[in-house]
């Protein structure tokens, strides 16, 4: 059953600004659904439109089967929301914070009292239970913000970059959090600029580009989609770009060889069992008098499939692929 059904969804703004063209996606009751595009691509538009907050220029969007247009409060009773901006209120502690939000998604003082510890435990913000919000760093704040989305319960999550600001640490602990949750049914749809958090949550994904959905799957099915593994040949510093040519040739004359890209310094090419293609990639580059830096050789990755949609990349410094087969070659001098 789709607990979220969006249909061609349209938002204009002013200046003829299309955030949104035409989207149509579901997302099903008790699953984790992965949102991701570059910045500007509509992910904020979508999730507020949902949320009840922005109202579509064209096009219809349910939740719970109830049109979030025509019947806004029923839906937000069904609700919760992390925006990217942090709103808890100063001049309360975070004890009561939670409480106050607690009490007006209508649960009882006792029961919001309760749950405001448990989340005030699982986002590590026990020992300051009682000091005034005010008085928080930007992290502390924006776990605060988290719990106040997550303290009534709600059945549908929408967390636009819940991540963003926290260390490892605290952003593991939301992951654990939120997969117990969600193994208890409540729906999560999240936005994020982690594509390991993507992966690591979100049992299927989209990506949106310029308004509109370039892709949608399983993370494994978008991953599989590229034709196998990925080999990367990385070359010095100082190589130029026939050096560079030359690569991306040879690479692509080899039997089976797929989508092929280059960076900088590097070519990577993807083929089905890259492991047992190692030792003809080095035999042809050397033939061809390519001098490799580096050899290796990795499973599929979301920045990969991002950047085969999209054209571009989501925080790469977060994103660093899992290496099987890592093969080091000096230069001669």
């Amino acid at each position: 059953m789709a607990l979220i059904e969006v249909r061609d969804l349209v938002k204009n703004y002013a200046s003829n600004v299309v955030a949104l063209d035409g989207i149509s996606f579901s997302v099903a009751a008790g699953e984790v659904f992965g949102f991701l595009g570059p910045n500007g691509a509509g992910k904020t538009t979508a999730i507020r439109i949902l949320a009840t907050l922005l109202k579509p220029t064209s096009g219809q969007a349910f939740v719970d089967g109830i049109d979030v247009t025509a019947n806004p409060e029923e839906v937000r009773k069904r609700i919760g929301y992390a925006a990217q901006f942090i709103g808890v209120d100063d001049d309360l502690t975070a004890a009561e914070n939670l409480i106050l939000q607690g009490r007006l998604h209508g649960v009882a003082t006792k029961e919001a009292r309760r749950r405001g510890d448990e989340l005030l435990e699982v986002f590590m913000l026990t020992e300051v239970r009682d000091r005034r919000a005010g008085t928080f760093s930007g992290g502390m704040r924006r776990r605060l913000d988290l719990a106040q989305a997550l303290v009534h319960g709600p059945s549908l999550m929408f967390l636009d970059e819940p991540t963003t600001g926290l260390d490892p640490q605290n952003r593991r602990a939301l992951w654990d959090y939120l997969r117990q949750i969600n193994a208890k049914g409540t729906t999560i749809f999240l936005t994020t600029q982690y594509l390991e958090e993507a992966d690591e949550l979100a049992k299927r994904l989209a990506i949106i580009d310029q308004g509109r959905i370039a892709v949608e799957g399983t993370p494994a099915e978008l991953k599989s989609g590229l034709g196998g593994d990925a080999i990367t040949a990385t070359l010095g510093a100082e190589t130029g770009p026939d050096q560079i040519a030359k690569a991306r040739a040879v690479l692509a004359a080899l039997d089976g060889a797929g989508e092929l890209r280059v960076t900088d310094h590097a070519v990577t090419v993807f083929m089905a069992d890259g492991g047992s293609r190692l030792p003809e990639v080095v035999r042809n580059l050397d033939s061809s008098g390519v001098h490799l830096a580096r050899l290796e050789l990795a499973e599929p990755s979301l920045d990969d499939v991002f950047l085969r949609h999209t054209g571009g990349r989501l925080r790469v410094e977060e994103v660093k692929r899992r290496s099987r087969s890592p093969m080091g070659r000096r230069r001669k001098a």
